[in-house]
Parts: structure tokens; sequence; C-alpha cells
């Protein structure tokens, strides 16, 4: 009534006299009260409605992003997802009227090799043909990449497998500027000579990434929303402006995801020194009831001897020994070495 209602509705209220905690039965009234409720009712559907479509530009995004990781959880199209990742990052190294030498250190700075073709065929071949030469040569430098990795890894995987009873095990994997741990199931790396690995490194690395970047993601996105609110001010539809400039974030994002994923993969190296570095990878377990009942007895008693010792130093009374303090020199009294000159002429003169 505060918000909807009309002013004369609150002097008619003062004019009928009616007392605090009285029934009201007048029908206009009553119908002011309807109309009141009615209006909030509506205002708070159309800011619940402005909500949802607010939510459904993100969902949307969600459902995208949610398939990748599900390919990348369960690998049975992540072979063919990180392939056209090697190629949309092809496509976007080769841009059009782009400088030579900006392209070949963008090769070498996201997949570690030289360009496969010299700067006359890069300004004179279709750009087609140029991109996919470049994804052919640095998509067989990775597979080839990985094979190595597998026969280097072998070793510690046979070893592990024959003679621990390890089910899966965490292998650091490096591009030279940060470590992942990826969990490898011993058995099937067993069983497949290393390959496994390769599957493994591709799923561990592959999840991270897309975890990483959909965080920050959904922190620009809530940016986003606080800012577009200006645009009411301009007479514009802060939703549409959302729209158009949260699509723009996700399209970088999906960038930002194949350019990382590809430059961690052309890059991957397992740095191994000693078999001391692999580590089981176990789940998180529950504490028994005999252990935490073992270590709350221990607690109880650290506990109570710390509270023996603190009695004891009450009851004993502690020996306060004498403060002694040496008689002060003035400064015209006979300084005490007996030269017979007061003491600020004699020793007393650097202290002054």
């Amino acid at each position: 009534m505060r918000l909807f209602g009309s002013e004369r509705m609150a002097q008619v209220m003062d004019r009928m006299g009616l007392q605090e905690g009285e029934v009201i039965q007048h029908s206009m009234i009553t119908k002011a009260v309807e109309r009141a409720q009615k209006k909030v009712e509506e205002n708070n559907f159309g800011m619940r409605k402005r909500l949802l479509e607010y939510d459904d530009v993100m969902n949307n995004q969600r459902t995208v992003i949610y398939n990748k990781r599900r390919n990348a959880l369960y690998g049975d199209r992540l072979s063919i997802d990180i392939s056209n990742m090697f190629y949309d990052t092809c496509e976007l190294l080769y841009t059009e009227g782009s400088d030579w030498e900006d392209f070949k250190l963008e090769v070498i700075k996201v997949f570690a090799h030289e360009v496969p073709m010299s700067e006359r065929d890069f300004l004179s071949l279709h750009r087609k043909e140029a991109i996919q030469l470049l994804y052919d040569q640095c998509f067989n430098a990775y597979k080839e990449r990985m094979q190595r990795l597998c026969e280097a890894a072998w070793p510690f995987i046979k070893n592990i497998a024959e003679n621990t009873r390890y089910i899966n095990v965490a292998f650091p994997i490096t591009d030279g500027k940060k470590t992942l741990n990826v969990v490898v199931p011993v058995k099937k790396a067993y069983d497949t000579h290393g390959r496994e690995l390769q599957l493994s490194i591709e799923k561990g690395i592959t999840l991270a990434i897309i975890d990483d970047q959909w965080k920050e993601h959904l922190r620009q996105l809530d940016d986003l929303r606080q800012s577009v609110q200006n645009a009411a001010y301009e007479q514009k539809d802060p939703l549409l402006i959302y729209k158009f400039e949260s699509f723009k974030l996700f399209e970088q994002m999906l960038l930002n995801i194949n350019r990382e994923i590809t430059s961690f993969l052309s890059r991957a190296t397992l740095p191994l020194p000693d078999e001391n570095q692999v580590r089981e990878a176990r789940q998180p377990q529950a504490p028994q009831k005999g252990l935490r009942a073992g270590r709350q007895n221990d607690f109880d008693r650290a506990a109570a001897q710390q509270r023996q010792a603190i009695d004891n130093s009450r009851q004993q009374p502690q020996k306060v020994m004498p403060v002694h303090v040496e008689k002060k020199v003035g400064r015209n009294d006979p300084c005490p070495c007996g030269s017979g000159k007061k003491y600020k002429n004699c020793h007393g003169r650097d202290s002054e």
C-alpha cells in the first residue's frame, strides 16, 4: 500500500478514524489492497522472468562446455576434439595479411615447432592449403611426442604393475611452465604397453584447462551482468547487450581453451629422474573409529598433562630477585674516578 496505494486512500483512512487493530471491512479499502497486491505480484513476476532470461544465456553456454567436458571425461570423442582443436588453432594463427615474422613466433610459441613452409609459400599458398600443411606438421609432431613419452614411461608402468598392487598412479606432466598430475590406471596401461598413458594425459589436461577457463568465464559474466545495467540510462535493453557481449566472451574462451590445450600437449614432457616421483593415486578415506578414538585419547592425555603443569607452576611460589640500581652521579658531583674534577668535566663529558 505504501508503494502502490494512492494518497487519496491515505486521506480516507485518516478521515475514517480507525483505531489500531480494528478490522477494516470497507469494500473500497479491500479493493485497493487487492490492486496493490496484484501490482506487487506482477512486478515480482517480471523480475523473475528477467532473471531467467539472463540465466538462459549462461545455460546455453554451459551445455556446450559440459559436452566438451563429458567427451574428455569418458574419452569417446576426445581424439576427434583434440584434432579439431589443433586445426582451429592453426586456422587462428594463419590469418590473412599477417606478418611472416609474427606468424613464425606464434607457431613456435604455441606448438614448439618450426613453420613447415618458407616465406614465399606463406605468401603464395592458398589459405586452406597453408592451414592444412601447418596442421599436418604440428599434429604429427604431437603424435610422435606422445609415442616417445609413452615409451619413456613404460619401464615405470611395468615395474609398478609387476611389483605393487596399485590401481591408479599419478604421473607429473609438465609443459615447462606448470605441472599437472595425471591419474593413470595401472592395469590398462600395462595391458596396452603404455599407450593408455596418452589417453590419460589428454583427459587430465583437457579437463583441467576447461575447468579453469570456465570458472574465469563465469566471473567475467557476473561482472558483465552488473555493468550492462547502466545501459538502461541510454534507453537500451541491458539484456540484448548482455547477450551480445557474453557471446563474444564465450567465443574468446573457446579460442583460449583450444590454444592452451594444444600448447600444453605439444610441449608435454614426463620429468621422472627416479621412480620415487610416481605416487599412488588414492581416494580420500574417512578415519576409522579405532584410530579416531586413539587420537582422541592421546589428545585428552596431553591436555591433562598440560593442565597439571600449569597447576604445579601456580602452586610453587616464585622467588622474586632484587633489582640492583646504581646511584646516579650528578653533573656537578665529584667524579667517582678520584680525579677531583666535577663529573661533567671528567668522565661525564662523553655522556653529554
